[in-house]
């Protein structure tokens, strides 16, 4: 597909589902599904099947995971729900029965079930604690289910409606209005017998890193084999030391304060203290020049106290990645969104190995090196070709230094340039031939 093709896919995406905040070059496609299946209906209670797609290439949902909401039109109420459990359950006293309903609430807020939730509560694809992986680096586990069996409180015999005003409760996500598509067909019978739901709603959330944050929590240092230059991350390039709003941070060697940690939240960060104030710091080092390949090294440090980043990834935007040879200490992924244009890769940790990235500390830090061709017509060593034109961790986009500060080549005049001294012998040198 051309350029003209893929602007022409998105434009009717977006006539579709209208409702997109944000947008990333390096995932043009990444969205977070929300698919509302009724499976079965009556003429006032329906069963529901809820399920949570991240088909975002390396963006996922880390703790304390998705907290799912939405707006009820009417009176309705949820009976049941297996998989995931409401926050609250509201006033249900204008409800008779010996059993009262999960959820009275007309904005409720559902959440995941905890790994190791009873078997009598559970179903498939849930009690993950709301996290997803991404489609790329785990795609077993980028989906999310829960059950429920809905009704209607009121006395007009109306069924229950299709919700609105769904959000997920993770920062930087803004979800559309539900479109109704061609009902989920489900296999059962290992495949041999196939069963479809009777409708099927999907609402798309889009992310914007704007909307996440108002500061980048990642910035990169650059150097060169070339030069002694080591270009350090930007000041301030995600906060500066006692800015209001910026994250407590404690100098080395000191101990850090006691922290409360809220229920089902992260803790408040706190760094180690630095001129750039970011959590995560990713250095590039173009550490040599062959023949034929170059070698690269990276190192990802995590200057974040209190909290560890499992099943982390980097994503560089750079043109040489269509030839890179291999790859140390990481696996790799390329991205290839456009076409032939294969400029885009994922690093992340092997499993068991380094895919951990702990808290700040002598562990905190994980490394890897590439080796890369030197393609023909395009690699130079001139005008910083060979540092990245982007880095994302996490999904969260890096601070890169001004292009003017990178590591510059040395000066070839001063190679080739003579000394007094070289003048001299040579002129001596000159004058003794003569005689």
């Amino acid at each position: 597909m051309g350029n003209f093709g893929l602007i022409l896919v998105l434009d009717l995406i977006f006539l579709i589902y209208p409702v997109v905040y944000g947008y990333d070059p390096m995932d043009p496609m990444g969205n977070i599904t929300i698919r509302w299946d009724v499976t079965t209906s009556t003429e006032v209670n329906h069963q529901i099947r809820v399920s949570i797609f991240n088909y975002q290439l390396f963006r996922h949902v880390e703790q304390p995971g998705w907290k799912l909401s939405w707006d009820w039109h009417g009176k309705e109420v949820i009976w049941q729900m297996w998989g995931a459990e409401t926050t609250e359950q509201g006033d249900c006293s204008a409800i008779k029965g010996d059993t009262p309903p999960h959820c009275c609430l007309k904005e409720p807020v559902i959440l995941d079930l905890l790994p190791g939730a009873p078997y009598n509560k559970q179903v498939a694809n849930c009690c993950k604690g709301g996290e997803l992986t991404s489609l790329t680096q785990d795609p077993e586990k980028y989906v999310s289910s829960f059950e429920m069996s809905i009704g209607s409180a009121s006395n007009d015999g109306s069924g229950p409606r299709m919700p609105e005003n769904f959000t997920l409760g993770i920062p930087g996500y803004t979800c559309g209005v539900a479109v109704k598509v061609p009902p989920t067909k489900f296999h059962e019978d290992q495949g041999r017998r196939q069963t479809q739901a009777v409708a099927t709603w999907d609402v798309i959330c889009s992310y914007s890193q704007f909307r996440a944050s108002s500061s980048p929590a990642c910035c990169v240092s650059l150097s060169a084999f070339y030069s002694e230059t080591i270009v350090p991350c930007s000041v301030c390039s995600c906060g500066c030391q006692g800015q209001r709003g910026a994250a407590q941070c404690v100098k080395r060697g000191e101990v850090p304060p006691v922290i409360q940690l809220g229920h089902n939240e992260l803790p408040t960060p706190i760094l180690e203290c630095t001129r750039h104030m970011c959590p995560i710091q990713v250095h590039w080092h173009v550490k040599q020049s062959y023949r034929e390949y170059w070698r690269v090294k990276m190192t990802i440090r995590n200057l974040n106290l209190v909290r560890n980043y499992s099943q982390w990834n980097l994503v560089v935007l750079h043109p040489n990645l269509r030839s890179i040879t291999q790859v140390f200490s990481f696996d790799y992924k390329p991205l290839d969104q456009y076409g032939d244009i294969n400029d885009t890769g994922m690093f992340y940790g092997i499993k068991y190995y380094n895919d951990m990235l702990l808290q700040a500390g002598r562990s905190g830090v994980v490394q890897s090196e590439l080796l890369l061709h030197k393609d023909a017509g395009i690699f130079t060593f001139n005008e910083g070709w060979m540092f990245p034109r982007k880095i994302s961790f996490n999904g969260y986009e890096c601070v890169l230094p001004s292009p003017d500060k990178y590591p510059m080549l040395p000066n070839i005049s001063q190679f080739l340039a003579p000394s007094i001294l070289t003048i001299i012998v040579f002129s001596f040198c000159l004058i003794f031939t003569m005689f």
